[in-house]
């Protein structure tokens, strides 16, 4: 029987508890094959992922949890991650395999390759996959269909690979070879930048006088994009700290594009208008693009089946509403930063 002990037993410790312990019941087998214990600095959580049954048995301290463990994922924010290998590098047995669910893996994988000694493997691991909820959200279905990324150390063995590969196997989630330092220009774009625009447009609205008054209007669009505000402030700290360069450079680009439809918009030409037009067609025409990506396996990378329709939404309402009768071509109008006369932005060189 393999021992699993997990570190952090917020929404991702409890939901890998939940889908290895679903696992280890529905493999047909009559002894069980997986103990999962679990450790977190708060009480309350240790207690609730208990009862919840994402853990066979919580530990007293961390020491405890890692002194016994086969294996051991680390589902803290990345800020105690280091903190935690430290101690597994002084509690952990010869041969124990590590990984983690941080969302940063090139400082992560540092720490791990300068505190852990050669007879400790250690796997980075990055589940996209979540919610703005703790503990309380954990389920065992998170990770399904969900792409994992997989980050080995250079001497992590192969039978520590094979072992986080079993568990991502385990939690129906898809491994993701890549790079740590691509990795974490990847997701500064489609994970950190998304959680920054969030934060910046809760903020933004917050501070105006009126905020009593605009928020009675506000509904799904506003909801929507506003969730990631809701996410866990140690968290994305510890992001931002561990993943500073790239994080910039893309607010740097998000910075300069809404400089550019400002500017579009402030113009209030008809030719700005209609190349402002061509933008949100490009826009509309590359997020369903991305929502069509197909797995290398077979499916789609986004559950998005309910936008799959001939018609998007704004569309389907105009329909409705109108019909055809505002449903006029496109004037083409020249891109006032030098595109072309869809209003498609020239690459850099």
């Amino acid at each position: 029987m393999q021992r699993v002990s997990i570190i952090g037993l917020g929404l991702i410790g409890a939901s890998i508890g939940l889908g290895l312990k679903r696992w280890a019941t529905d493999n047909g087998r009559r002894e069980p094959v997986l103990e999962i214990s679990g450790f977190d600095v708060s009480l309350d959580v240790q207690n609730y992922a208990k009862k919840l049954g994402a853990v066979d048995r919580t530990e007293w301290n961390l020491p405890s949890a890692i002194e016994r463990a086969d294996f051991i994922v680390i589902a803290t924010p990345v800020g105690a991650v280091r903190e935690v290998l430290q101690s597994i590098a002084e509690h952990g047995r010869d041969g124990v395999v590590v990984t983690d669910t941080g969302s940063t893996k090139a400082e992560v994988l540092s720490w791990a390759a300068e505190i852990l000694p050669p007879t400790i493997h250690f796997v980075g691991g990055h589940p996209m996959a979540g919610k703005t909820q703790s503990v309380e959200g954990a389920e065992a279905d998170l990770f399904k269909q969900a792409t994992w990324a997989v980050c080995p150390t250079v001497n992590a063995s192969e039978e520590a690979v094979q072992t986080v590969l079993g568990m991502i196997s385990a939690l129906d989630a898809e491994p993701l070879f890549v790079d740590a330092h691509e990795h974490d220009g990847f997701v500064a774009a489609i994970s950190h930048l998304p959680m920054l625009l969030s934060v910046s447009l809760m903020r933004t609205v917050r501070k105006d006088s009126q905020w009593r008054d605009i928020r009675q209007l506000s509904s799904s669009g506003f909801r929507d994009v506003s969730r990631l505000a809701g996410g866990s402030p140690e968290m994305y700290r510890d992001i931002c700290a561990t993943n500073r360069e790239n994080i910039v450079r893309w607010v740097d680009t998000a910075i300069e594009d809404l400089q550019y439809l400002r500017d579009l918009i402030a113009t209030g030409s008809e030719e700005t208008l209609e190349t402002l037009r061509a933008v949100f067609e490009e826009a509309r025409d590359a997020r369903a693009d991305w929502v069509t990506t197909e797995r290398r396996s077979g499916g789609l990378v986004q559950d998005a089946d309910k936008e799959l329709t001939p018609f998007s939404m704004g569309e389907q309402m105009q329909q409705m509403l109108f019909g055809s009768l505002f449903r006029r071509k496109p004037r083409t109008g020249r891109d006032p930063r030098g595109g072309d006369k869809r209003g498609v932005r020239p690459e850099r060189e």
